[in-house]
Formats: structure tokens, sequence, C-alpha cells
């Protein structure tokens, strides 16, 4: 008789642990999407489609890439980065596992979207301050919480004078500590979000969803502008 499939969600929640038990935070990505290229793992967070809220803040915003640079934070097999092209924009999208680039690039063949490997931690140096538009979607709630801090500031400092940033994540109540997450992922604190505003990033619009499983958790949009 076949085993049952492992849950998607506790499998990524175990690659994740292993990672950290050999001090390797961020090895269990590509752990997960080279399983998954294997066929033998799914990536919980791979829809298929552009996640729903950038459609809708695209629905709504209408940004004109014209001319104009976007990255896309964590881009997995580039859903997002493929919707965010389409708009226009010269686009960069990258992540930190070789087989999610490969996956994207296999997925999208005749994509116009540079797919690169790098590691938001310790970006290229060209990227600093360098796109219009900054995408970033689970990425820095897919890190243990004492990294979130420094990636977070990574992400912000991508955008460029006059430049966006979206982020989506899921958010928790107050109620819920640092202690009672296991991960992943390691949902943010509504401060979590505030961190990605400084002084000349501002935040100009934020979107609750609240989560159907849970009264604790809600989904988040939150879109900022670089003076």
């Amino acid at each position: 008789m076949t085993e049952p499939a492992e849950d998607p969600d506790v499998a990524s929640r175990r690659l994740a642990h292993e990672s950290l038990a050999e001090d390797d935070p961020t090895g269990w990505f590509e752990r997960l999407y080279s399983a998954a290229q294997d066929g033998e793992a799914v990536v919980p967070w791979d829809r298929g489609s552009a996640h729903p809220l950038l459609s809708d803040w695209i629905e709504t915003a209408q940004p004109d890439g014209t001319g104009k640079r976007a990255l896309v934070v964590g881009a997995g097999t580039g859903w997002d980065a493929e919707r965010i092209c389409d708009l226009g924009y010269t686009t960069t999208a990258f992540d930190i596992s070789p087989s999610a680039v490969a996956t994207a690039k296999q997925l999208h063949p005749d994509s116009k979207v540079e797919y690169r490997t790098a590691n938001l931690l310790d970006p290229p140096a060209e990227w600093h301050h360098a796109f219009d538009l900054v995408v970033e979607i689970y990425t820095v709630q897919a890190l243990p919480i004492d990294l979130q801090p420094a990636a977070t500031k990574q992400v912000g400092e991508q955008v460029g004078p006059g430049g966006t940033l979206v982020v989506i994540a899921v958010v928790r109540s107050d109620e819920v500590t640092d202690e009672q997450l296991e991960g992943p992922p390691w949902p943010l604190s509504r401060a979590g979000i505030d961190a990605f505003g400084t002084d000349d990033l501002q935040l100009i619009q934020l979107d609750r969803v609240p989560s159907p499983s849970s009264p604790t958790y809600a989904q988040v949009r939150a879109e900022f502008l670089r003076d």
C-alpha cells in the first residue's frame, strides 16, 4: 500500500527545521524546490498564478511600467514576476534557490523576466535604490524571526527615488508572541509591517483581509512610496 503524501505545510516545516538544526536557516528553500522539481514535494505557496492581492493591487492602482524597472523578491516559480512584467516593467526576479530559478525558467520559456539566483540578505550592490517597483510576497515571513529585521531592511533598500514597494504578508494579532510561532512561516506582527517604512519610504495604503480559518491571523497588503 502506498503511504499518503506528506502534507505540504508539514513538509516545509520539516525541511526548515532540518536546515535550522544545521545552522543553515535559508537552506531549506533549495531543499524544498529541489524536491518539488523531482516530484517528491509540493511548494505550499506555489499558486500557479499571481497572488490575488497583487492582482487586485494592479487592477486598482493600474501601474504603467513603461520605461521602469521592477524587482520581485523571492520569486519562486515566477508567477508574480510574469504578472509584473506584463505591465511593461523591465523585471528582475530572484530567489535564493537555484532550483526555483530553474523551474521558473522552465515554466516561462519565452519570458522577458530576468530570473536570477540571489540572497536577499546580501543582494547585488547594483540593486541598491535601483527599482521603480519592488514586490515582496511572503519572503520575509518565511525566514526565522531573528533574520526578519535584516531582510526587511534589504527589501526597502532596493526601492529607488519615487519608487513603490508592495508587501503582501500574513500578519498575526498582537496576542500571538514570537515564542508561540513554530514556523515556517513566522507571520509578521503589525510592527513588522511598519518596519518596511523609513523616513523617506512611507506607508501610504494598508489593506487587511481576515483569515477565514483563524481570528488571530490576516493577510495584509501594504504599499509604501519613497520620496
